[in-house]
C-alpha cells in the first residue's frame, strides 16, 4: 500500500490551484478541460482538487463542504517550510485567513494555521527533527 494523493472538493478548482500557487508556490500539474479536476506539483504525493459536482457524484449521501462549514474540518494539509513566518505572511497576502500565528511548540517546531479561501485547513510547519 502507498499513499497516492489527497483530493479536496472545492467550488472552483482553477481558483484553488491559483491560490495554492500564489500562497505556497505550487505549480499546477494538470487541469482537466472540464475544469472539474486539477492537480498541483507537490512532490511524491499529489494534492488535487475536484469540483463539488464530482463530490456529489462520488458521495451521493453527501459530505461536509469545507468552504461552507463555519469551522475548519477535522483534517489538515501540512506544508513543511524552513521559514514558517514568511510563508504564513505570504499566504495571508494571497487571501488565506489566519487561524493561529506562528508558534514554537515545546519540541522546537514552528507551526501556524491558516484557512484557504476554499475552506481547506493548512498547517505550515518547520521540519521536525526526530532523534535517532
Amino acid at each position: 500500500m502507498q499513499f497516492g494523493h489527497t483530493i479536496i472538493y472545492v467550488a472552483d478548482v482553477a481558483a484553488s490551484l491559483a491560490f495554492f500557487k500564489a500562497a505556497f508556490g505550487f505549480e499546477s500539474r494538470f487541469l482537466h478541460e472540464s475544469g472539474d479536476y486539477g492537480e498541483l506539483s507537490t512532490g511524491e504525493t499529489t494534492l488535487a482538487f475536484a469540483a463539488h459536482s464530482l463530490g456529489a457524484m462520488n458521495l451521493p449521501a453527501g459530505y461536509v463542504a469545507a468552504d461552507t462549514s463555519p469551522s475548519p474540518l477535522g483534517m489538515e494539509i501540512a506544508l513543511v517550510t524552513p521559514d514558517v513566518v514568511a510563508a504564513h505572511a505570504k499566504a495571508i497576502a494571497a487571501g488565506a485567513a489566519e487561524l493561529r500565528i506562528p508558534t514554537v511548540k515545546p519540541w522546537g517546531q514552528t507551526v501556524s494555521y491558516l484557512r484557504c479561501p476554499d475552506g481547506t485547513l493548512v498547517e505550515l510547519c518547520s521540519p521536525l527533527t526526530v532523534p535517532s
